[in-house]
């Protein structure tokens, strides 16, 4: 083993804060896809391991590395990360899988782990490996031809007995009661018929992290659910298959008794947390005991009705406004069943600029159905109206039907008509506000999986093999017919 990664992995876990690691009957892998920063600042890895931890199994980390071919020159495998056992050496390993494009850190992982990453390379010597995670919500079948079995939408019922089982069951026992429990899905017996979307009981609720560090993105810390789900109903989103008949909304007292006293930063976690009714009495809370807050999403029309929510983060640390206008025109908007308006960002800006935050922030996306030249010149004139108000930062992703919603049935814009966009949007906003685009070839790459069968994540394997560049992609996807791509529909071309 390398002594300077394994010293840096030491390093990181000396800094962390609120878990000590204690051997626990039964030994469980809990695996992120993507480097520590990330999956640290992943709720809902911490509390899968929290909840296994607190059953009584020893539970140890593992991660993408951040410079994975220096990890695999090294020649040291891949490692959990409180005794430095290599991954390989686990009966079970847990995943975590956030977004499509984390399929390729799962097999690098892998590779890097010794572990075959597709299922019918592995044998009974080899870790089983059970899937969750938010990408369950919307498409996990790429993912299916590299594990045993999944939990599909929230996995609070289903993950001790599921785990349990997998660590004490012959393989065919292990995958029946996989299959029966809530959300249970076995590849090899299920093919590509996903359950019915698994939910949890309130009672056990709020999710909340036990582990805060310094190196993650949302550095020290502490997670905390506010809510979960959605009661909005915008037409792209997955998010409305987690909101269990509509939003689900915790006490401000049972979200204060989840944060550990040495949290000196709290970050208030939901799909909707500013539509929380209480969100003001929480954030007031938090202040009055001296603590940063964070959230993880902010709705327009919320700010811009309720200016006690701007300024009360303001005084809790928050230096950059967030809000989503999610299209580029007031019609487009309307056609995604988005609420937001000109008066509400226009609001946004104005309460931005009193509270002296230091610039407002709008996610929106590109390229959606019906999406015409005059919608960008409108998103153009507009941003240069906002910009007069206060200093504006666009977040800009390709619009990507995702299975499970209304839009399922909608087609990627194709790379040349994103970049396009993309280029005239640069251009029209050179010098008055700052345009943060995401690639438009790897939108691509994540349309083909988020609407791919099992095929589309074998493909991805021999990408990751031949390089993991983007020209690899298009050959493997490529090589796939329509059919195989994706079972219920023929996607758009690539036009690179």
């Amino acid at each position: 083993m390398s002594w300077k990664l394994t010293n840096a992995i030491t390093e990181q876990i000396r800094r962390e804060k609120g878990f000590s690691f204690g051997q626990g009957a039964g030994r469980i892998g809990l695996l992120y896809p993507s480097p520590y920063r990330a999956g640290m600042s992943s709720l809902g890895f911490q509390w899968v391991h929290k909840l296994l931890s607190d059953a009584g199994f020893s539970v140890e980390r593992s991660f993408l590395p951040d410079d994975v071919e220096a990890w695999r020159l090294s020649k040291t495998p891949l490692l959990a990360w409180e005794t430095l056992t290599p991954l390989s050496h686990f009966p079970v390993l847990g995943v975590s899988l956030a977004y499509e494009l984390e399929l390729s850190g799962l097999i690098q992982a892998l590779e890097l782990a010794g572990i075959p990453p597709l299922r019918k390379d592995r044998t009974e010597q080899h870790p089983r490996i059970i899937l969750g995670g938010p990408i369950t919500f919307s498409n996990p079948l790429p993912a299916a031809p590299f594990v045993d079995a999944m939990i599909i939408g929230e996995a609070e019922k289903a993950l001790i007995p599921m785990f349990d089982a997998a660590l004490s069951e012959e393989r065919g026992d292990f995958l029946r009661i996989a299959k029966g429990l809530p959300g249970g899905f076995v590849p090899e017996i299920d093919g590509i018929k996903l359950p019915q979307v698994a939910l949890a009981d309130d009672a056990n609720l709020p999710a909340h992290s036990h582990i805060i560090t310094p190196d993650t993105e949302l550095s020290n810390m502490h997670l905390v659910e506010g809510e979960r789900g959605c009661h909005r109903s915008c037409t792209f989103c997955v998010m409305r298959r987690g909101s269990n008949g509509g939003m689900r909304l915790f006490t401000p007292e049972r979200v204060i008794a989840t944060i550990p006293e040495h949290a000196k930063r709290v970050g208030l976690v939901g799909a909707a947390i500013s539509d929380h009714p209480k969100l003001i009495q929480i954030l007031e809370a938090l202040i009055s005991q001296g603590r940063e807050v964070g959230v993880s999403s902010l709705r327009a029309d919320r700010v811009f009705l309720k200016p006690k929510i701007p300024e009360l983060l303001r005084k809790a640390g928050y230096r950059t406004l967030t809000v989503a206008s999610d299209a580029a025109s007031v019609r487009l908007r309307r056609t995604l069943y988005k609420g937001t308006t000109e008066k509400h960002l226009i609001g946004c800006a104005k309460l931005a600029a009193e509270y002296r935050y230091k610039v407002l922030k709008i996610y929106m996306m590109v390229g959606v159905p019906d999406e015409q030249p005059h919608d960008i010149e409108e998103l153009i004139l507009f941003t240069k109206e906002l910009a007069k108000i206060h200093p504006v930062a666009l977040g800009i992703a390709p619009f990507v039907p995702k299975r499970n919603t209304p839009m399922d049935i909608d087609d990627f814009a194709g790379i040349k008509n994103v970049e396009k966009t993309l280029k005239k949007i640069r251009r029209g906003l050179s010098g008055v506000a700052e345009v943060r685009p995401t690639s438009a070839r790897w939108a691509w790459v994540e349309a083909e999986l988020a609407q791919g069968g099992p095929e589309a994540g074998e493909a991805v394997y021999e990408a990751v093999k031949n390089g993991g560049v983007f020209s690899d992609y298009k050959r493997a996807f490529k090589a796939l017919d329509a059919d195989t791509r994706a079972p219920w529909r023929k996607l758009s071309e690539c036009s690179p």
